[in-house]
């Protein structure tokens, strides 16, 4: 327990400067990729770390190792925002703990024979940057794989669905909407058509898949008939599988618009498909343990209430090494994440206190990852398919 203590006192002893890193980041947001600002804050407090920035290809990652035990553990920060919302989906709390849990560990790496790995990960809203991180090798040799989501109330892990993100764009002819529209092809006629028929196509749709999307560009003046129009879209299903039959259907609607109109489609992806996650038992009752001993109960998860949907790169991560993805209850005054209302939440002391919790239950469930025969001997036996 002295070890647990000792690295607990490092959480203590920086928490101010670990909540000055939080709302640092919460104020200046930076969405997928342009995280420059971002990565370098978060890198920049891990002293004592080999750091290395622009990692694995992504000039907004980092990758930051202490220590030199067999036991590889690796801590993902988050640090993009979203559009308009900022950061409305805490990432600031995750990276700032993912901080505090990297320098908790590296003050008794040795002594348990931990490595301690914080990988600073962009992209997670879109873009995948996890699943290109993952693709270039970061975690190879990794055993395990942590971070802490901020959520409205605290769970030890949600549905994460598989998802596609990409951008659909109609191209038509402009004419005068008034004098000779009927010289025109109307971009923008395709993509409510399209639209129509995906709210149809919904009837027939499995439980558990999900289509939504936004239209990013549709036209310039009423009285122009659109040339081109783009949105960008989002499919979620049970699995990667099941998300290659929905993603199918649903583009077909898209050429339904196009040939309705005469308008031609294209798309783009805009990021690796998301699968869907694995959480790792035994390492995800080793964090209950520890939450436990810090105050945090799981009062839905033991009335069986089901959990959240949602989707994460970190979900491929989970296919390939061992990995949690525990949700951190922030109290939010009944907002739910996305939202400004929750933004806002994530920099009240109730988002602090869950900062600091946060980081130590990893620190001490890396621990109990490097000390407990049994977790220890199951998480290096662990075989995956992708990964080391």
């Amino acid at each position: 327990m002295d070890l647990k203590q000792r690295a607990a006192s490092v959480v203590d002893r920086r928490i101010a400067d670990l909540v000055a890193l939080s709302h640092d980041l919460h104020a200046h947001p930076e969405t997928a990729f342009q995280e420059h600002r971002s990565a370098a804050a978060v890198a920049g407090m891990l002293e004592g770390f080999d750091v290395t920035t622009g990692a694995y290809g992504l000039p907004t990652a980092f990758s930051a190792r202490a220590g030199s035990g067999p036991m590889v553990v690796a801590v993902c920060a988050e640090y993009d925002a979203l559009p308009d919302v900022g950061h409305a989906c805490g990432h600031n709390v995750i990276a700032a703990a993912a901080v505090g849990t990297g320098l908790a560990l590296a003050q008794v790496a040795d002594e348990v024979g931990l490595t301690v790995l914080v990988l600073g990960t962009p992209a997670e809203e879109c873009g995948g940057g996890k699943v290109l991180m993952l693709d270039a090798g970061a975690f190879d040799g990794v055993h395990a794989a942590m971070m802490v989501h901020p959520w409205p109330n605290e769970r030890l892990q949600g549905r994460c669905l598989a998802v596609s993100h990409f951008d659909v764009t109609f191209r038509g002819r402009e004419a005068h909407a008034s004098a000779a529209p009927w010289a025109g092809v109307n971009a923008l006629d395709a993509m409510t058509v399209s639209q129509v028929a995906i709210g149809l196509l919904r009837q027939q749709l499995p439980p558990g898949d999900q289509v939504h999307g936004v239209v990013l560009e549709g036209g310039v003046a009423a009285n122009v008939i659109p040339e081109t129009v783009r949105g960008r879209f989002m499919c979620r299903a049970g699995t990667l599988s099941d998300l290659e039959r929905l993603d199918a259907r649903v583009r077909a609607c898209f050429h339904a618009g196009a040939l309705a109109t005469g308008a031609t489609a294209s798309f783009a992806d805009v990021s690796p498909p998301y699968s869907h996650m694995e959480s790792d038992g035994p390492l995800l009752a080793a964090y209950r343990a520890n939450a436990e001993a810090l105050g945090r109960r799981f009062p839905l998860d033991d009335e069986g209430v089901p959990p959240p949907t949602f989707s994460t790169d970190m979900a491929n991560v989970s296919l390939a090494v061992p990995t949690i993805h525990p949700l951190l209850g922030i109290e939010a005054g009944g907002a739910g994440n996305h939202s400004h209302a929750f933004a806002a939440a994530c920099i009240t002391p109730s988002a602090d206190a869950a900062l600091h919790d946060g980081a130590v239950a990893m620190a001490w469930t890396a621990i109990d990852a490097a000390r407990e025969p049994a977790l220890r001997d199951h998480l290096l036996r662990a075989v995956h398919p992708a990964g080391r």
